[in-house]
């Protein structure tokens, strides 16, 4: 099978396609034949450095979600699953090929409303962005800020926050970022690369922090007391710059975990049954063929991608 290697970290071009062994279904596992695999900006760290959630076992191939249809199973695993669509994490390692054997317990049966590729946008940004709206209890009439307004997290933090009768104020880079952030039904948006864009943003109740640094810090101090800050990201490469003595001393909630493994998969079922209600939608940006699993890193670190980044084997 086609996949994409990573042998050594580094820039994008230590990514390099080639050939694989075919995955075999183990006690167990199912054969996803994959349609679509996601990128993450977490996975661009992670070859930049070998360092994050993932462990680092080189040379191995990249990429932790995927979306296709199972075509095997192994023993102890029902024969029905044969043909279903699925959506399923990896484990860190697999993502980045045309099959991927996963553990059965670990897929999502894909809605019949949904089309592959929007399920699998789904997977880690919707699981990550319906857990968050859920750890800080955002509430009508509050006003929420959400950086990377027009990420693939950020993207449905806007809808979900509107949906939970929140004001919503979108911070995005650049002015094309931040009309997306406004079409996705943000009620007002700040470019926060120009002078002054706290001051324009004001006063707010919960922000979502996924960049961090000097933006996520100045953010911090947005918060009125008795506001929330949910920190899972940072996009500009360090953490925001605040202790849980600031957040004390401000009479601010700093929210790290958003559950469990259970939690977890119960956010992710969340976000794909409103999806297939219609309720949220993911915003796919670019996609890229699988062999250029290399440009489509490239594109994330160099902050040319908005929404979800897929790739195609």
């Amino acid at each position: 099978m086609r996949a994409v290697w990573l042998g050594e970290f580094g820039g994008p071009g230590v990514l390099v396609a080639g050939e694989a062994p075919d995955p075999v279904a183990g006690p167990g596992q199912v054969l996803v034949e994959v349609a679509f695999s996601n990128v993450t900006f977490v996975e661009t760290q992670f070859r930049a450095s070998g360092s994050g959630p993932f462990t680092p076992v080189l040379p191995m191939i990249p990429g932790n979600g995927v979306g296709g249809v199972i075509s095997s199973v192994g023993e102890g695993v029902r024969l029905g699953l044969v043909g279903k669509r699925v959506v399923t994490s990896t484990g860190g390692a697999g993502g980045y090929a045309q099959r991927v054997a996963v553990d059965a317990s670990l897929v999502f049966p894909v809605p019949d409303a949904l089309s592959l590729d929007v399920a699998v946008a789904l997977l880690a940004d919707g699981r990550t962005a319906t857990g968050l709206v859920h750890a800080v209890s955002v509430e009508p009439g509050e006003r929420v800020l959400v950086e990377a307004a027009a990420g693939g997290v950020g993207s449905l933090l806007v809808q979900l926050a509107k949906a939970a009768g929140a004001e919503v104020v979108a911070a995005a880079g650049g002015a094309e970022k931040i009309a997306r952030a406004r079409e996705l039904g943000a009620d007002f948006a700040v470019d926060y690369t120009e002078p002054g864009w706290a001051e324009k943003a004001g006063e707010v109740d919960v922000v979502f922090d996924g960049v961090g640094g000097e933006i996520g810090t100045t953010a911090f101090s947005l918060l009125r007391p008795g506001g929330r800050m949910a920190r899972y990201g940072l996009a500009s490469g360090t953490w925001a710059e605040v202790s849980e003595e600031d957040a004390r001393a401000r009479g601010v909630t700093l929210v790290g975990s958003i559950g469990d493994a259970a939690a977890m998969r119960g956010f992710t079922e969340s976000a794909l049954a409103a999806a297939a209600a219609g309720h949220l939608t993911p915003v796919i940006g670019q996609r890229f063929p699988l062999a250029a699993a290399a440009e489509a890193h490239a594109a994330i670190e160099a902050r040319e991608t908005f929404g979800k980044t897929l790739l195609i084997p």
